[in-house]
């Protein structure tokens, strides 16, 4: 049987922020849906009336009986903790018990209830029974307090509708225009629905219906409903993980370790981007938050795979046990204090990783033709494709990605197309993979892990280096000295260029660069193969197994895409191969 709702005891109400924030029309459709969630509805309905400033959620969760309708709009009162120590175990999305009641004092607040019919209700006599089921109608004062509880027929469930809202703050009315409140709602129920994929959720304004989004076993069909975007555009990953991180989550307390998760839904960088940062979401426990620490790993994580000045789509939601989070910092709780949040960090490298390698097994064509690669580059040494078994740094191919070589598809080489692109067979079709860019990659990630200095004998001299210069190759890890007047020596370089002919005018580039990141981005890109190549049977292969093993081979360090899908099937329809034998011939 669910708790009765009932007053928090003052030691609780203490401890809490200040109030709930109802100061918008997304504020209350927020509230409502959130309460009709933490009841265990399935679907729920909104209906918005503009002309009153009236809105109404029906959901079909487990109800309300007469006795907590006759409490649910006074002061802190809840259902959802009881005592001191439930404040550290926060599993539901109110838990304050002051939202009906800040309703009750910003518009004309109604509930109908009907509790969901239970197996609790057999060892109540037939009069008790029908007392519990029956649905009711409550109206509610200012001060919450019930004026009118009337039994009212209808299906187990709730309906929560507050009218006039804002009539005694017309400030609150005219802090945003209509148009603007209207998206705020929108934003609002897509937040809750990516939450909680498995709700269908219809809007209607002015009595028509405005939008719906229909329920869905995880967020990634939701997502592409949301963007209108092909499902086939998002890879979705979890990490479930517990025991393996006792230590982390509390164990070294002595208590039994508590399993946490997360799952990454993330839009493929190579077809699914945008202009700004709005599609970077992060939700904690079913509820979308600010969390800037993990959206910028997600950045950091993305920044090599997207093109330039663009940002990624993608939906986080960790699950993490109730008492590592406070969520008692916002009265909005739109924010919260996540503990061990380093490790979480960590794993949300891991997941964009995972989800970035998975997304090469399951590729399906990519909307539009790649891209030339860039022309000859200026440096003069011929690049050539190392063996598999060591890589051009030094770097086996095993190292950059060890646990992804088992679960590779098998990859054929089958031929070189103008000197530019390696044709490529595997059980589902064929890639045509650009050999640059591919192989700028494989650089890439080599040199991010292990950007090693060697020095120099003799010293290259460089001539013409300003102070800013100097400077930034210092930062880069490079010695750079004076050696006479206007000349500096360089006794150290990039393992990557140190041997070649052209050093000097490689680390002169070096210097006119930014961070770090670049320097190695500008390094990949100078070092690799150049488009108009030829290439043996032997190294296309190599080049295939090396960038196959990459943690991001579907874009390089650009953000251009590496290779273009023809899927079996897609030459099945051009070839017509799916016609019966008859009807290809004319019978």
């Amino acid at each position: 049987m669910p708790t009765p709702i009932q007053a928090l005891p003052d030691d609780v109400i203490h401890l809490m922020a200040a109030g709930e924030v109802i100061d918008s029309l997304a504020a209350v459709v927020r509230e409502l849906a959130e309460n009709a969630l933490d009841a265990g509805a399935s679907r729920i309905a909104i209906q918005l009336e503009t002309d009153c400033w009236r809105v109404s959620v029906a959901d079909n969760g487990t109800g309300m009986s007469l006795s907590d309708l006759e409490q649910a709009a006074l002061p802190h009162r809840t259902s959802k903790i009881q005592q001191r120590a439930d404040l550290w175990q926060i599993r539901s999305l109110g838990f304050r018990g002051e939202a009906l009641h800040s309703l009750a004092r910003l518009a004309e607040l109604e509930i109908c209830s009907r509790r969901q019919a239970s197996p609790d209700l057999a060892d109540l006599t037939e009069d008790q029974a029908e007392e519990k089921a029956e649905g009711y109608r409550a109206i509610y004062s200012a001060a919450g307090e019930p004026t009118q509880l009337q039994p009212l027929a209808l299906a187990p469930g709730s309906i929560v509708t507050a009218a006039k809202l804002f009539e005694h703050w017309p400030s609150r009315r005219q802090s945003q225009p209509w148009a603007q409140q209207l998206r705020a709602v929108q934003q609002a129920v897509q937040h809750l629905a990516l939450c909680y994929p498995q709700v269908t959720w219809q809007v209607e304004q002015n009595g028509r219906p405005w939008f719906s989004i229909w329920g869905s076993p995880t967020a990634k069909p939701i997502l592409a409903q949301l963007l209108r975007i092909p499902p086939a555009d998002l890879q979705e990953v979890t990490l479930r993980f517990g025991a393996e991180f006792g230590a982390e989550f509390g164990a070294e307390q002595g208590v039994e370790s508590r399993p946490a998760a997360l799952t990454l839904t993330l839009g493929l960088p190579d077809r699914c981007h945008r202009h700004r940062p709005d599609w970077v979401k992060v939700a904690v426990n079913g509820r979308m938050v600010r969390l800037p620490e993990l959206e910028q790993t997600l950045l950091s994580s993305l920044r090599r795979a997207l093109p330039r000045e663009r940002f990624p789509v993608c939906l986080l939601h960790l699950k993490a046990p109730p008492d590592q989070i406070d969520w008692n910092r916002h009265p909005a709780k739109t924010e919260l204090y996540l503990r061990h949040l380093e490790i979480w960090q960590a794993q949300v490298k891991q997941a964009v990783d995972h989800a970035l390698q998975s997304s090469l097994e399951d590729s399906q064509p990519l909307n539009q033709l790649l891209k030339v690669a860039e022309a000859e580059g200026v440096y003069r040494t011929s690049r050539t494709v190392a063996s598999s078994e060591v890589a051009p740094s030094g770097v086996a191919p095993s190292e950059v990605a060890p646990s992804q070589a088992a679960s590779l598809i098998p990859l054929k080489a089958t031929a070189q197309v103008h000197d530019m692109y390696i044709l490529v067979e595997h059980p589902g079709g064929l890639w045509l993979v650009e050999q640059h860019i591919a192989h700028e990659r494989v650089l890439y990630e080599q040199l991010s892990e292990r950007w090693q200095m060697l020095p120099l004998e003799p010293p290259l001299i460089l001539g013409q280096l300003s102070e800013k210069q100097q400077a930034q190759l210092l930062r880069l890890g490079l010695e750079v000295v004076p050696f006479g007047e206007q000349q500096w020596a360089a006794r150290s370089a990039p393992a990557a260029l140190a041997e070649r002919l052209d050093c000097a005018e490689a680390i002169l580039e070096l210097s006119l660069g930014g961070d770090l990141e670049t320097a190695l981005v500008a390094t990949a890109c100078r070092t690799a193969i150049r488009n108009g190549q030829p290439l043996s049977a032997t190294e296309m292969q190599n080049l295939i197994d090396q960038w196959q093993a990459t943690r991001n081979p579907r874009t390089c360090p650009h953000g251009r895409p590496i290779y273009l899908s023809l899927e079996e099937s897609s030459l099945s329809r051009f070839f017509r191969r799916h016609w019966v034998i008859g009807k290809s011939h004319g019978i």
